[in-house]
């Protein structure tokens, strides 16, 4: 059941990347509608990202030297 999931995860992604590349070479309005809605959740998970690493203090690496 996970391995569907992850799948059509990965689907989304690179159906979603395909269009931002058709997009900027001038497809129809349905893929720069699509491929706005891609880099708009792009960002969304960059910032979510960045806040996380921010605020979170200790990355776990460990090896203090």
């Amino acid at each position: 059941m996970i391995m569907f999931a992850l799948t059509g995860v990965l689907v989304l992604a690179v159906g979603g990347c395909v269009c931002v590349v058709w997009a900027a070479r001038g497809g129809p309005r349905w893929v720069r509608g699509i491929a706005a809605v891609t880099l708009a959740l792009g960002s969304v998970v960059r910032s979510g990202n960045r806040r996380r690493r921010i605020g979170g203090g200790d990355d776990g690496g460990g090896g203090g030297d």
